[in-house]
């Protein structure tokens, strides 16, 4: 497909739009440079704050959400948004408040303007799409008969409010209105409904196509969050009881593995993990430190799922070029082919920074070995006004030309984590999620 920026159409609507107010960085700030001379600190902060341009200056002008890339997304044209990437947009927000990038008040009008639109825009059953025009809120299909309600995605937007609704907890009227319309909407998510009256999820639900999609979510995945927020619905009505989660999120072939690959016990998941975002989506927000269920021990299965990604790639069995030690991280993302979900059982020799750069908590000083040869060794390449483009392939002698919002984001998030603990502090701290976890059995220092 066409790599096609919009950058020239963006700076278009920018000047013309009233919300132009909101959508401006530091005047001084040229992405086309890329000192050199950096500290670790100083890296990690040029990284999040130039990766949080592309939720900032690349938001859609009408609704604020996110685009879905920054390319031409698969014919639809300039205006389709994700509704997964914006709560990972949501969060990016919080952290550009508290690295003191935006002011407050700033940010609160955003993400206001943004809630409000998402008021209006198509849902089903309090359920969001996957995709939807930024500019009407109208439902834009994923797929021929993916075209209604998103539970997964619709949980990925949430895990962000919810902590958009921790973080701005001022008095001034416009943090009141942020925090009493996310809370007009999460209780109106009718989790229960998606379970059809089985103990399990279905993760799609069309008004043309009914449960065509058939799609019951089990684990161990990227859904975990979606289990947790059901179980946490201040709603009675719609919340799910813990049978859903252990007879329908814990039961499959897949679920338990307990096996060794490189040597790194694996307890839950596909032999070799599956891509790293799989350890990344659901824990932006969840606090994965000393988090355990009956089934697994979160911290340990998250950083061995990287370890495990981590040591393919140095052990590199295809022989792609360019993997080793300091190049490493196989996760879902653009390749030189169309789109993969890279793993160690698919590995096209296709990197892609967000899987190593996301896993900082897990694997501190392997990630910040990744960083700095990304920037300063393959930064002519692979560095842009955006931060890192989506991947690249050596092999190939291919470097993407696009960004993906669902890769973005959990860069500057899973970064922060590893820096303060905000989004997880943030996350762990609503009451709600508390009493969830708590029912489905799960132990946290931070749900005593």
């Amino acid at each position: 497909m066409k790599q096609r920026f919009f950058i020239a159409t963006f700076t278009l609507l920018l000047a013309t739009s009233s919300f132009a107010q909101y959508f401006k960085t530091d005047p001084s700030f040229d992405p086309t440079k890329r000192p050199k001379q950096l500290t670790d600190s100083a890296l990690l902060d040029l990284v999040q704050k130039q990766t949080f341009r592309y939720f900032w200056d690349f938001a859609h002008p009408v609704s604020g959400m996110s685009r879905e890339r920054s390319n031409a997304t698969f014919g639809y044209g300039d205006e389709v948004v994700t509704t997964g990437g914006t709560g990972f947009g949501v969060m990016s927000v919080i952290v550009a408040v508290e690295r003191k990038w935006i002011g407050r008040d700033t940010a609160a009008r955003f993400l206001l303007k943004t809630v409000n639109f998402l008021l209006k825009a198509n849902s089903y059953h309090g359920v969001f799409p996957h995709w939807m025009d930024g500019a009407t809120g109208k439902t834009i299909p994923f797929s021929r008969k993916d075209d209604g309600a998103d539970l997964v995605e619709t949980s990925y937007l949430f895990q962000g409010l919810l902590c958009a609704r921790q973080y701005f907890n001022g008095t001034s009227q416009v943090e009141r209105e942020l925090r009493s319309r996310i809370n007009w909407m999460w209780p109106d998510i009718e989790w229960k409904w998606f379970t059809q009256g089985q103990d399990v999820l279905y993760w799609h639900w069309s008004p043309n196509n009914g449960w065509a999609m058939n799609f019951p979510v089990r684990g161990f995945n990227e859904c975990l969050i979606m289990y947790i927020l059901a179980a946490s619905c201040p709603n009675e009505k719609y919340q799910v009881s813990s049978s859903v989660y252990h007879g329908g999120w814990a039961q499959s072939n897949f679920f338990k593995n307990g096996k060794e690959f490189y040597g790194i016990k694996l307890p839950l998941g596909f032999d070799y993990g599956g891509p790293l975002f799989f350890s990344q989506y659901s824990f932006l927000g969840l606090d994965p430190r000393r988090l355990k269920d009956e089934y697994a021990d979160y911290w340990e299965q998250n950083r061995n799922h990287t370890l495990i990604n981590r040591e393919h790639c140095v052990r590199n069995p295809k022989n792609y070029k360019g993997y080793g030690a300091d190049c490493w991280g196989l996760t879902s993302s653009d390749t030189y082919n169309g789109y993969a979900g890279h793993s160690p059982t698919e590995d096209l020799g296709t990197i892609s920074p967000t899987a190593a750069l996301s896993a900082f908590p897990y694997t501190p000083e392997y990630s910040m070995q990744a960083l700095k040869h990304f920037y300063f060794d393959l930064g002519d390449k692979i560095w842009s006004e955006y931060g890192f483009v989506d991947a690249f392939n050596g092999s190939k002698n291919w470097v993407a030309g696009s960004h993906l919002a669902i890769d973005q984001g959990p860069i500057i998030v899973m970064i922060e984590n590893y820096r303060s603990g905000l989004l997880w502090k943030l996350f762990m701290s609503c009451p709600e999620i508390k009493t969830g976890l708590k029912k489905l059995g799960f132990t946290s220092p931070a749900i005593k």
